[in-house]
């Protein structure tokens, strides 16, 4: 049962159909000294609102239960509560008449609780002490950091506060310091992009870029190839925004933009560090680019980040930025793009009728056999249809040929990838859609843009 509404004195209840509902009745009012009306409602509909309201934790781990932890204790609830069911982000929202808390999981918003608009300043204030920021400055964006130590965990939140319209919306993101479950055997790569992409970090210098959009898991690829490449042989340094985990034995830096610590300061100071792998967050600028490239040249082994759409994507916005064709042909190891996308939940996906697939989703078959499936939605997914999420790859090994075609500048090598075997996002993704592994809707966004 859930229940729904207080009317003065009586409190509505949805319950699932029972037999004999006079003396469910007596027995709930006997237990809750409170009178109720009963709304027979169907099992379905019970356990969706229960999914959505009363979450239970994927791992089988204790439930924690709001009402036990008060109201001063709200926002350690939230906390503790996204970080038991795996959620990235917490937003918390004001609009003109209610404000409402979501969780992101598994790439996705979902709405948790909704408060009164009286409820939201004393949360937002509590969330500010937290982090040692301004409680009085409502007009400006603010940024800090929370240590949360709680059920026997401790882990970072970075919180960023942006003024709206109608106040203050605050998004916390729940940063791990637990590493060991980062393996670079589980990410997704296939047996023999694996290969590829380690040929490229065994190299004592150069480059490994690792591309796609925000929220596509490429700082955790970063973070399972450092953990390789931690050893006591190697001087490892990182310069990143924020730290999401924390490894022991590699010296770890937080950008620091208004003190004047941006990526380009920190590459600088590195260089005078005698190291052997250095990380930068990302490249965003020329700037950057620009001391990445030298570092390589200089005898180091160089990971980052940058936004492009495919692996031969990184070599057309790297020259763009101004990197001369014939440096970046001599210092890039290994370029990568990759995707995020969420698998289906097996305790309820079905399959899908032959009607029901686009037509641009079909002429990317090809005839192949297949067993593509859709989301359904049950107790164990959270009504979401969705479980769990899992990487797609496209790894593009730079050797003498493809060398040779950087420093030509040439755009178009399509051919030659398929000639070296090079699986796209668009491929591999079409292959986890025919396996069952995932949706149209996941994998339709990378067919659109990768064509």
């Amino acid at each position: 049962m859930v229940p729904v509404e207080l009317k003065g004195d009586t409190l509505v209840l949805l319950i699932s159909d029972v037999s004999d509902i006079t003396l469910v009745r007596e027995e709930l009012e006997l237990i809750l000294t409170s009178r109720l009306e009963l709304v027979a409602t169907p099992d379905a509909e019970i356990a969706k609102l229960l999914s959505r309201f009363y979450r239970r934790s994927r791992e089988g781990a204790k439930q924690v239960s709001t009402a036990h932890r008060g109201a001063d204790n709200f926002l350690e609830t939230l906390i503790a509560e996204a970080e038991e069911i795996g959620s990235s982000d917490i937003h918390i929202e004001i609009y003109s008449h209610q404000a409402r808390v979501r969780y992101r999981i598994d790439g996705h918003l979902v709405e948790r609780y909704t408060l009164g608009s009286d409820e939201y300043p004393a949360l937002v204030n509590r969330i500010k002490i937290k982090a040692n920021l301004d409680i009085s400055e409502k007009r400006l964006p603010q940024d800090g950091r929370i240590e949360f130590s709680d059920f026997g965990k401790a882990f970072d939140i970075r919180v960023s506060i942006l003024p709206t319209l109608h106040g203050e919306k605050v998004v916390l993101r729940l940063l791990s310091r637990d590493s060991d479950t980062i393996d670079i055997e589980q990410l997704g790569m296939s047996e023999n992009e694996r290969e590829q992409y380690l040929l490229g970090i065994k190299k004592p210098q150069g480059m490994i870029l690792i591309s796609g959009p925000t929220g596509s898991g490429k700082t955790t690829t970063l973070y399972a190839t450092l953990k390789l490449l931690n050893d006591e042989k190697r001087n490892v340094l990182t310069i990143e925004h924020p730290i999401e985990y924390t490894l022991d034995g590699i010296n770890q830096v937080q950008l620091r933009e208004e003190i004047g610590l941006t990526f380009p300061v920190a590459l600088r100071s590195f260089l005078r560090q005698d190291p052997d792998v250095i990380m930068v967050g990302e490249i965003r600028d020329a700037q950057t680019a620009e001391m990445a490239v030298r570092a390589a040249l200089t005898g180091h082994l160089v990971l980052s980040t940058i936004h492009t759409n495919s692996a031969w994507g990184i070599v057309s916005r790297l020259i763009d930025m101004g990197i001369p064709p014939f440096l970046l042909s001599d210092t890039l190891n290994t370029a990568v793009a990759q995707r995020l996308v969420r698998k289906l939940c097996k305790s309820c996906c079905q399959p899908i009728e032959e009607h029901e697939i686009p037509t641009r989703v079909m002429s990317t078959l090809h005839d192949t056999q297949h067993n593509i499936m859709k989301p359904v939605g049950c107790d164990q997914c959270f009504h979401t249809g969705y479980l769990g999420r899992i990487a797609i790859y496209e790894i593009v090994n730079i050797d003498d040929e493809l060398s040779k075609a950087i420093k030509k500048d040439h755009s178009d090598v399509g051919g030659l990838l398929e000639d070296k075997k090079v699986r796209s996002l668009k491929y591999n993704a079409v292959q986890l859609l025919c396996s069952g592994v995932t949706s149209i809707e996941e994998v339709f966004p990378i067919l659109i843009s990768t064509e």
